[in-house]
C-alpha cells in the first residue's frame, strides 16, 4: 500500500470521515467507523465487513504497518498531519487511526438461525439504548463464545463508533442481526427449537441452577425498567444472587456474570 497524503480537510477522498461525531448520530448511508489500532485489527481480520478506507495520523503509520498488512490490498490509506486531522473529524483524534466500513446486507433471522451450530449461544437485546452498555455486552459475548447477537429495534447500533471501540472490535466480530420486535425474536427462537432465559432481578431460578441443554437465547433489558412483563410472562427468568438489599448490577456486568455460567455449561 502507497499511503496518499492529505493536505486539504475538505478533500473529496476523505469525506466520510467528515465531522463523524454528528455524522455518527444522523447515520452514513451503509457506512461505519472504526477507530484505533486494536480496533482495526479486528476489522481487517474477521472479514466481516468491506473496508472503504484508512485515515492516519502521518506519524502512527510505521507502527501501523503490521495491521496494514491484514488488511485487503487494495484498501486506500490516508494520511495527514493532526491540524488537518482534528479539522476533518471535528475534534481532537488522539488517537489518529480511523476506517470506514461498510455494512452488508442484512440476512434474514431465520436464515442466521440456520446456520448457527446446534449448540448456539446467542444473547438478545431489548431496548438497551446505552451505546457503553452495548459495546460491552458485544465485548462479554466474543470472550464467552457466543455466536450471535440478536437486537431489537429499539437497541442503539452496534457499529456506532463508540458502542465498537467499547467493544474493542468484538461488533465487528460477532454476527448480530437487528430485528423489528423482540416478540419476533421470541417466536423465531421458539420455532428454532431455542431454551429461552430472561434475566431479570426477580427471575424465578437463581441462574447458577440453569442447566441448559441444547440452543440457548439469553434476554437482556435496559437498566432500570428491565425486560416488559410480556417478555417475562412468556419465557423462563432468572437472576444473578445477590447480597441482601440490593438487586441491581448494570446489564454490562450482569451478562458477563450470565455468559460465564452458560459458556461453562455448554462445555460440560
Amino acid at each position: 500500500m502507497v499511503p496518499i497524503r492529505i493536505t486539504d480537510p475538505d478533500d473529496p477522498r476523505i469525506a466520510a470521515y467528515r465531522d463523524i461525531r454528528e455524522r455518527d448520530l444522523k447515520g452514513r448511508h451503509g457506512l461505519f467507523v472504526a477507530e484505533g489500532k486494536v480496533v482495526l485489527n479486528v476489522l481487517f481480520a474477521a472479514r466481516r465487513f468491506e473496508v472503504e478506507s484508512v485515515l492516519l495520523l502521518e506519524n502512527r503509520l510505521p507502527g501501523m504497518a503490521p495491521t496494514l498488512a491484514v488488511a485487503p490490498p487494495e484498501t486506500p490509506v490516508y494520511v495527514a498531519d493532526g491540524d488537518v486531522l482534528d479539522r476533518v473529524a471535528g475534534f481532537h483524534l488522539h488517537r489518529g487511526v480511523l476506517a470506514i466500513g461498510r455494512r452488508r446486507p442484512a440476512a434474514e433471522l431465520v436464515d442466521e438461525l440456520n446456520s448457527l451450530p446446534p449448540d448456539a449461544l446467542v444473547v438478545v437485546l431489548v431496548g438497551i439504548s446505552n451505546h457503553d452498555n452495548v459495546g460491552a455486552i458485544f465485548r462479554n459475548a466474543a470472550a464467552f463464545g457466543v455466536d450471535a447477537v440478536l437486537l431489537d429495534q429499539t437497541c442503539c447500533d452496534p457499529l456506532y463508533r463508540k458502542a465498537i471501540r467499547v467493544s474493542v472490535g468484538a461488533a465487528l466480530k460477532v454476527p448480530f442481526f437487528v430485528a423489528p420486535s423482540a416478540a419476533g425474536i421470541i417466536e423465531k427462537l421458539a420455532a428454532q427449537g431455542f431454551g429461552m432465559i430472561a434475566m431479570s432481578p426477580a427471575g424465578a431460578a437463581d441462574l447458577m441452577d440453569l442447566r441448559p441443554a441444547g440452543p440457548t437465547a439469553l434476554f437482556l433489558g435496559t437498566e432500570g425498567e428491565g425486560l416488559s412483563p410480556e417478555i417475562l410472562s412468556r419465557i423462563a427468568t432468572a437472576r444473578i444472587a445477590m447480597a441482601e438489599g440490593f438487586d441491581s448490577l448494570n446489564v454490562a456486568a450482569a451478562s458477563a456474570i450470565a455468559l460465564h455460567h452458560l459458556a461453562r455449561q455448554r462445555r460440560c
